[in-house]
């Protein structure tokens, strides 16, 4: 037999439902948030890469093929020319040689000397097969001296081999961010497809000078190596003569072969300003170089737009928990300010308003803090709420209101 019901209580049932779905639905957001998209984290790159100041391509005149020069903290490219054609680097190679050897070796482990890596040509430690040598020392002499028997005992000491241990350069490079980089050895001397960039090697060098280690020995004018027990001793002398000639100078490493010509990465330092520059191909490495770095000494100023543990905008949150937050760099905003052009400079607070739609988790990249300059936006940095910014919702307020009550 069939039952029959009235509509009016089909009706009531339906409300019922609908009632019960919508409870459910409010709870369900309350407490674990869902149906509202958040806005996407976006974790700060390890490794920046290089900006563009304007005009970067005004400065001294340069007759090397290709050169460029980069404020450190900042990495604002100051000046360029030719700055992305591939080159041969010579022993400018060895900057990352020492990134690898230090990340991936043991300074106080004891290097024995193949037969293979004494055999190798050019600048020389005069290693002899057998020899012992602590990593240490053997990277002092391959930053000093440019040891290219050095170089090969130290990938084979780190990797096993030297083809092994070019992998591990090449990976880091692209790691890094230079990606017309390719090495083929860790010496420099002429090898097919063995190239990189004034671009390339100011950013791989700017890494490099982050490594307290590489930064101690590239200052260093000249030091006694000694080889394993005490066996030996051997005083050398850095190869760059920056050092005795450019106040402030700090490193960085030469390179000469018949087809890179003659190369410098230089770097100095002066009231807490650093420069980088880099000239591949020179007919007057040192003199040129040094122009690069007196052309940032004399024309740039070093300036802190935002700091990373100060806010720097406070922003009310429609239905948000907390109704307003504060906004954070996440990190430090270094610029590079032209001499007399601090008129044309300015930090503009941008808002991705949809990120800020709560619920919201902390870290979350909702804006960024820009620095423009003569209207051009050079650089930025992400910001982000330091708390999470949940969403209430109507009977949270009634709720609320009877417990106040």
């Amino acid at each position: 037999m069939k039952r029959y019901f009235p509509a009016k209580n089909l009706k009531i049932n339906r409300w019922i439902k609908l009632v019960f779905f919508f409870i459910l639905v409010g709870i369900c957001c309350t407490r674990l948030e869902l149906g509202v998209p958040v806005g996407t984290y976006k974790q700060f790159n390890r490794y920046p890469s290089l900006v563009y100041l304007p005009d970067y391509t005004t400065g001294p005149r340069i007759y090397a093929s290709a050169a460029i020069l980069v404020e450190a903290v900042s990495g604002m490219v100051l000046y360029a020319k030719n700055e992305h054609q591939q080159r041969a680097p010579a022993s400018t190679t060895k900057v990352m040689t020492a990134i690898v050897s230090l990340e991936k070796g043991n300074l106080d482990e004891i290097v024995t000397i193949s037969p293979r890596a004494a055999r190798i040509g050019g600048s020389s430690l005069w290693l002899k097969p057998g020899e012992q040598i602590t990593l240490r020392e053997l990277l002092k002499g391959v930053l000093l001296c440019s040891g290219n028997d050095g170089s090969v005992a130290l990938a084979e000491h780190i990797a096993g081999s030297e083809q092994e241990f070019v992998k591990l350069m090449n990976r880091k490079a692209k790691e890094i961010g230079a990606l017309n980089s390719n090495f083929h050895n860790t010496h420099g001397l002429r090898a097919p497809n063995h190239h990189s960039t004034a671009f390339d090697l100011a950013l791989i060098t700017r890494y490099a000078l982050g490594n307290p280690e590489f930064s101690r020995i590239v200052a260093t004018k000249e030091e006694a190596l000694e080889w394993y027990q005490g066996k030996k001793t051997r005083l050398v002398r850095n190869t760059n003569r920056l050092l005795w000639s450019f106040a402030g100078a700090d490193g960085v490493k030469t390179g000469t072969t018949s087809q890179a010509g003659y190369c410098l990465v230089a770097s100095a330092t002066r009231d807490g300003r650093k420069f980088i520059s880099v000239v591949l191909n020179s007919p007057d490495r040192w003199g040129e170089s040094a122009r690069l770095l007196e052309h940032g000494f004399n024309n740039f100023t070093l300036n802190l737009m935002a700091k990373a543990d100060t806010p720097v905008a406070k922003v009310r949150i429609r239905q948000g928990k907390p109704a307003e937050v504060l906004l954070y760099p996440r990190r430090d905003l270094m610029v590079v300010i032209p001499k007399g052009k601090e008129g044309e400079v300015q930090r503009k607070v941008i808002l991705d308003h949809a990120a800020l739609v709560p619920p919201v988790k902390a870290g979350s990249s909702v804006g960024k803090v820009s620095f423009y300059y003569k209207g051009t936006q050079v650089d930025w940095v992400d910001l982000f709420p330091m708390e999470r910014i949940s969403r209430t919702y109507w009977w949270n307020k009634v709720f609320r209101r009877k417990q106040d009550e």
